[in-house]
């Protein structure tokens, strides 16, 4: 553990109001920064075991990190979290059915793209094959728990495995160019997303920009570095920064706001490694969300409407807290003719998907979602829009559990912005 760290929180208490785990447990001390803070040197220090209770504290946390901006001592929650999630998979003994999955989830699949292919694919099969359609009819969904049923309702209809394998590499842009970049297309995004990682590169040629996609590169290790898996994290970055480092490009582009929060901190992951430390922190040095390099880029400015509706955003934590992008999604959202902007209350705050959360923490989970579906009905919105995947599904989940399916749409903020691109330009 980072000792220097822990001393730098003063116990002030600034980041209990920030903390949706703090506020949803009715102010439970274990369940805020300060307190799992407080645990993580209590264990250090020899005061306190590694018990059944602080890893449950640790858990309960959605890794959201919007302790962070309102912390005056800048003490770095993230890092800390990570940190001690490692040391406590790593060395406590856990059952054995519990390291199987956790082995062929985070060894056996996500780094290897085909295999991610593989296995969404098979989704894709049962959603056109007819299979959904009768799991449904015959009443099997019901077996399944509320969170799980309704996350299936709401999965994107996934593309054919051979749709995901015919990537293209490069692309060029509609008009003179103005940057080269990398697009950092993800795993999920490339599969179960692959239409929006579509609509990114092609935002991106509107935009002017000529793009490459390296084929070797791998899953970020968001997952992993979250999930108390930080080797197998640095070789997932040291695989995306030999992927990338050689391209000749301005930016990386990301869109995925967990993601490229990840992707952001390869500096601090590899600081140990004196080899790779100066090549991960050039590699995040280059990390730029879309919406952030789209008004760079002037797009704003360009055509863009819908037809009348109220829109609004629900901020994706990692996005806003780690890459602090925050106002460019807005700028974008709000020069939209036809559409009109509303501000969400408490925006900032997590909708509770926080990763796999949602489906490990579901309680907890769906009493952060109730109150982010309340603020939502109240801006009375046709539109939610979001810049991260986790998030729009967990918005998609919010909108059927409140029955309103009908009169709301969840989008991610590509689409809606190729969307009104495309309705203000229709020769393109």
């Amino acid at each position: 553990m980072d000792y220097d760290e822990l001393l730098n929180c003063m116990r002030c208490g600034f980041c209990l109001p920030s903390c949706p785990t703090y506020i949803e447990s009715g102010k439970d001390e274990a369940h805020s920064p300060r307190g799992r803070i407080a645990l993580m040197k209590a264990v250090v220090d020899g005061e306190i075991e590694p018990d059944e209770e602080v890893k449950r504290s640790l858990d309960m946390c959605l890794g959201c990190r919007a302790c962070e901006p309102v912390c005056p001592s800048g003490v770095n929650y993230g890092h800390l979290l990570e940190q001690a999630r490692d040391i406590i998979y790593q060395n406590q003994e856990q059952p054995i059915p519990v390291k199987a999955v956790r082995k062929a989830a985070f060894q056996g699949l996500f780094p290897h793209q085909n295999r991610m292919i593989g296995l969404t694919g098979l989704i894709g099969f049962y959603q056109r094959s007819g299979l959904r359609t009768a799991a449904r009819k015959s009443g099997m969904m019901k077996l399944l728990p509320d969170s799980m049923r309704l996350m299936e309702k709401v999965l994107p209809d996934v593309p054919t495995s051979k749709a995901m394998k015919q990537r293209q590499r490069l692309f060029q842009p509609t008009v003179p160019v103005k940057k080269r970049v990398a697009f950092f297309a993800g795993c999920l995004m490339d599969t179960v997303f692959l239409s929006t990682n579509d609509a990114t590169t092609k935002l991106l040629q509107y935009a002017g920009c000529e793009i490459i996609v390296p084929e070797a590169q791998a899953c970020c290790g968001a997952l992993h570095g979250h999930s108390g898996e930080k080797q197998q994290a640095k070789t997932m970055a040291k695989r995306n920064i030999a992927a990338f480092e050689e391209a000749g490009i301005d930016y990386i582009i990301t869109n995925a706001g967990g993601c490229g929060a990840f992707l952001v901190d390869y500096g601090h992951l590899l600081k140990d490694e004196p080899e790779w430390k100066d090549r991960a922190e050039a590699f995040s040095s280059k990390i730029k969300d879309i919406s952030s390099v789209l008004v760079e880029l002037g797009f704003d400015k360009l055509p863009l409407s819908l037809q009348d509706e109220i829109i609004t955003y629900q901020d994706s934590c990692h996005l806003k807290n780690v890459q602090k992008t925050f106002m460019e999604p807005r700028k974008l959202l709000s020069c939209i003719e036809g559409a009109q902007y509303v501000e969400m209350k408490d925006a900032g705050r997590c909708c509770g998907s926080a990763g796999i959360y949602n489906l490990v923490e579901t309680e907890m989970s769906m009493q952060i979602l109730d109150y982010k579906m309340k603020q939502t009905k109240a801006t009375k919105a046709k539109t939610i829009v979001t810049a991260n995947p986790g998030c729009l599904l967990q918005m998609k989940l919010g909108i059927e559990k409140e029955g309103l399916s009908d009169q709301m749409r969840a989008v991610h903020i590509v689409d809606l912005l190729l969307e009104a691109y495309e309705n203000a330009n229709p020769s393109s």
